[in-house]
Parts: C-alpha cells; structure tokens; sequence
C-alpha cells in the first residue's frame, strides 16, 4: 500500500502527520510527499524534516491538492492507495485496519473507509465519531452521495488503484470538494464500497485550511455546475436530483457564506471572506440562474431563494439585522427551512 501526503505550505503539522505514517502497526510499502508548490522558505522546512526521517519528497508547481495527490499516484506502484493530508494524521493501526477490510473476492473493489476523530487544530480531541453522525453509510445510491456532504475523507480511506485510474484520478479544476467528485465518478463507474464504524485518522480542524477560504467557495460552485452536467443525458432524473438533492444541500449554504460576509468579522477567516462579499453574493445569484436552467423548484423552494436574493443583494448589515433576529428566533422555536425528509 502507497500512502501520499500532498503539502502546501504546512510545515508547522507536517512532522506529526510524518510520524503518525511512520508508527503504523503495519508499516506501508510506499510513502512519498508531493510538495505542492510551496514557498522556498516552506519547501526547505519540509526537506529538512523530511530528510531526518528518511521520507521521499517530490515537488511541481501549484496546482491543488488533487493535482498533487494524482502526481503522488502516479510516482507510484502499490495496488492499493491511502492519502493523508499534512494537517491530520493516522491512528496507528490505520493502515491495518483499513487493509483488513479489502475482501478478498471483490473485482469491483472501489474503496474502503473508516470513522474519523475530529481534532482542533493542535491535534486535540473533539469528537470520535464523525462520519456517522453526518452522513450514511456505506454509500448505495446517488441519494447517499449527492443529498449531503459524504463524509468520506480520503485521509481514512483506502482506494483500489484500478478504481482510481479508470476515472483518471482527482478532477484538477477543484480546490475544494474534490473529495467528493472522485468517489462519486468512482461509485458511477461500477465500483463498491465499504465502511466500517472504527476511527482511522484524526481530522483536525483549521481554520487557515482551503475549506475556510474564497477558494473553496468557488470550488463549490464549479462542482454544481458539474453535478447539473452529470446528469444532463438524462433530463428527468437530472431535473429530480438538482430540485431534491442539490438544491436543499446547498442553497443555505451559499446564502449563508454570503451573509457572513456582510453580517459578521470576528475572526481571521471571517476578516478574509469579508473581502469578497461581492462575489460571495453574485455567487447566489448565479446559484439560482443554474437552478432554474436545470430544474423547477419547489414553491416554497422558489419563495426561501427569492427571500435570500432580496435580503443580501443591498450587501447592508444593517438590512439584515432584523432578518438575522428573526431566523434565531425561528431557529429556537423549531421553525423555518427544515431539511426536507424523503
């Protein structure tokens, strides 16, 4: 089994992430970190930390952490691949555990994945049940995969290579959400899936990550774009899941990045994503002209879209004052948006 590490700039995590690698109960056959295009001040960090431990470095031009992760596949030869990203790290009987659940008889065999401990930023516990408490699993359907984040990290899982290289790898375009467009293509393409509900890896949460930043917001917006142009041979079902499954997963979620950009600047990452309220908001609006290409949405779904595009185009925090009171309160009462129930 090959374990890949893409690194950007993470020299202050890459050490524990490099020995948690290193102290599995059974050791992988390749381990290789893709530099990413670091700084040359960063790039020298990792080198040195690298070389003390004997680990391979390889280094490209920046191109994201599924261009990195793909060149890392390709560097090497294992039938079997795990990633870790550089600000978590394994458990150490991940790679164990995650090999015991390859079958032995499956030639569909897509990917494997465990639970994961969710960590702040300096590694310490915050939850050890994640993936389960979010989402389902294993994944049996495109409801499974479309209806909310999957929760499958690549970091506790282990992929079939074969699996990998007939849907070429991680799409390059994203930055975000990438995770979830590999293992969607892979399960489209034929390919099974197991889970089991041990933790792997621990998932530590940072807020200077590329999933607290514009960067990840524009990702998202390329990946429904890509989802309405899965479907598109099919207009009938594309229509079904963007008005049952993409719209109620994401409307909020946009319109909400896009409130906070206006509403509040408390924290660093919340300063960052105050500078692009603007684009913050005309991605709603964008949002909702590629919602009504692809499908008619609901009346009520139409009218919470329209209520949103009203509130936030003024861009005015004093404009949503009262609409921000209101939704709390509604909030507490059980009231409002509900997740629609199938």
């Amino acid at each position: 089994m090959a374990v890949i590490v893409p690194f950007y700039n993470g020299a202050r995590y890459i050490e524990r992430a490099i020995r948690s690698v290193l102290a599995q109960t059974v050791k992988a056959d390749e381990f290789l970190i893709v530099d990413d295009g670091s700084t040359p001040e960063e790039s020298s960090k990792l080198q040195a930390i690298a070389a003390r431990y004997g680990v391979e470095v390889r280094h490209k031009e920046n191109g994201g952490q599924g261009s990195a992760r793909n060149l890392g596949v390709s560097l090497t030869k294992s039938a079997y691949i795990c990633f870790l990203d550089q600000d978590d790290f394994f458990l150490k009987n991940h790679v164990e555990l995650l090999l015991g659940q390859v079958p032995e008889s499956d030639p569909h065999f897509g990917w494997a994945y465990g639970e994961l401990m969710e960590a702040d930023e300096e590694g310490h516990i915050v939850a050890t049940s994640i993936a389960a408490r979010y989402s389902k699993h294993p994944k049996y359907s495109i409801e499974d995969l479309l209806e909310r984040d999957m929760h499958i990290l690549p970091s506790a899982s282990i992929i079939g290579r074969e699996a990998f290289e007939a849907v070429a790898g991680f799409d390059p375009q994203f930055m975000g959400y990438e995770d979830d467009d590999l293992f969607l293509r892979i399960f489209r393409s034929g390919f099974t899936n197991y889970f089991f509900p041990q933790a792997v890896t621990v998932w530590c949460i940072n807020k200077n990550s590329t999933s607290y930043s514009i960067r990840m917001s524009r990702s998202r917006m390329l990946y429904i774009h890509k989802l309405c142009t899965l479907f598109a041979s099919d207009p009938e079902r594309r229509s079904m899941y963007v008005r049952d499954l993409i719209f109620p997963r994401f409307c909020n979620l946009i319109a909400g990045e896009a409130f906070k950009s206006i509403y509040f600047a408390r924290y660093d990452h919340e300063i960052r994503m105050a500078q692009h309220r603007d684009e913050l908001v005309d991605m709603l609006d964008e949002f909702a002209t590629l919602m009504a290409a692809n499908t008619r949405l609901r009346i009520e779904d139409r009218a919470r879209l329209r209520l949103f595009r009203l509130c936030l185009r003024p861009k005015s925090r004093r404009m949503l004052v009262v609409p921000y009171g209101v939704a709390r309160v509604m909030r507490k009462f059980g009231l409002g948006f509900a997740r629609r129930r199938r």
